[in-house]
């Protein structure tokens, strides 16, 4: 149901960037060739990805530690579990009435409001996020399909380049043959009939000459621009996979704030959360159920506190899920959900992690001058990642 608020992680950022750094700042001048510069973007990218497990594995946590509080709330004696239940009815019905004033105008629905009630301090921030995320997936999906074309066509062109090679291939056979005939023409003209060819000779050198060095020079060239497209598409199919991995990435975010947040886009919560400041704005039009609301609401807090769950204050604005069993089902239903769609993320990018390294480590055979600072680098990857 997306009630929790996430925690600050412990500069965990600010200990991967310092080894890598360390590792990376000293080796930049070396980095000249398509294999170093391959080497540091998978490494760049592990550490982008072994962030990205970090902040899953903290939201993994308190998602986990809500669902531990809602099992110590079911497993209350019945006696305890009535007087809980008694103080949220009044909680609820106070709500009710609160919220039926706020949204006498029914842009939002009751739920929609309760939502955006108790996430409000996030929310702004949990905008910006969205729309970012969302902008920078789209702008993802057009590199991978730019990247798609670069790549079809520099195939193309090597396809193209090879038939060039056989038909000139094919054209300098010609041209020998020619230019055989040619001598023989020559050498009859001269030994058997007596005839002065020298000038003939003259020319027959020249042209063969001729000919010939253009038809390999062109040759020559057309085997440097394949290994250049060779070259080129390997570039774009590394670029490319890089872009997919970024791009999964933020459409698992995207799928995930569409979940948490009960929207299919960025601009209709945008919409929502002005709706929903206008509601707030009425406020200062009711003071009557007020007083009673903070009344009950701080006898729940106060009870649930005895119990030393992770977060009491959050179950304020689910008190209905203390009186319904229903709405309980569902809070918990949501909470599993998106645990599971976190231990999802966690998965795919470890298995990212795992792929990337072992074609770093096939990668550092052929560069072993970067192995010591590379193998540091993924040494502090595994230990963060896995701790």
């Amino acid at each position: 149901m997306g009630f929790w608020k996430r925690k600050k992680q412990k500069n965990f950022e600010q200990q991967l960037e310092e080894v890598a750094a360390e590792e990376l700042s000293g080796g930049e001048e070396k980095v000249t060739d398509n294999l170093e510069q391959n080497i540091v973007g998978r490494l760049e990218q592990m550490i982008e990805l072994t962030k990205e497990i970090e902040e899953s594995k903290s939201e993994y946590h308190i998602v986990t530690a809500y669902l531990n509080d809602i099992q110590m709330i079911a497993e209350l004696p019945e006696e305890e579990h009535k007087q809980l239940e008694e103080i949220a009815v009044n909680v609820v019905q106070l709500n009710a009435a609160r919220t039926e004033f706020l949204n006498s105008a029914k842009k939002l629905s009751d739920a929609q409001f309760n939502q955006i009630e108790r996430m409000e301090e996030e929310i702004p921030a949990a905008i910006k996020r969205f729309s970012a995320n969302e902008i920078y997936r789209d702008t993802l999906r057009k590199d991978m399909k730019y990247l798609e074309r670069e790549k079809s066509e520099w195939v193309l062109r090597k396809e193209y380049l090879k038939n060039q090679i056989s038909h000139l291939r094919y054209l300098l056979y010609i041209m020998v043959g020619v230019a055989v005939t040619a001598a023989v023409v020559l050498g009859i003209l001269q030994f058997v009939l007596e005839m002065d060819v020298f000038y003939g000779w003259m020319g027959w050198i020249f042209a063969t000459a001729v000919v010939i060095c253009a038809i390999y020079l062109k040759m020559q060239g057309d085997v440097d621009e394949i290994a250049q497209a060779e070259r080129s598409q390997n570039r774009a199919i590394v670029l490319q996979n890089k872009v997919k991995i970024k791009y999964v990435n933020m459409e698992n975010a995207v799928e995930y704030a569409r979940e948490k947040y009960h929207v299919n886009s960025a601009a209709e919560f945008k919409e929502q959360w002005e709706y929903y400041l206008e509601a707030v704005k009425e406020r200062e039009k009711y003071q009557r159920t007020n007083d009673d609301l903070d009344y009950f609401k701080g006898r729940l807090v106060r009870l649930l506190r005895q119990y030393r769950l992770y977060d009491a204050q959050v179950w304020v604005t689910q008190a209905a899920a203390l009186v319904d069993p229903k709405e309980m089902v569902e809070v918990k239903h949501g909470l599993i959900s998106r645990r599971q769609k976190l231990r999802g993320r966690i998965e795919y990018n470890m298995n990212v992690i795992r792929e990337q390294k072992k074609e770093t480590e096939e990668l550092l055979g052929k560069a072993e001058h970067m192995r010591p600072q590379a193998e540091h680098i993924l040494d502090a990857i595994d230990r963060l990642s896995e701790g």
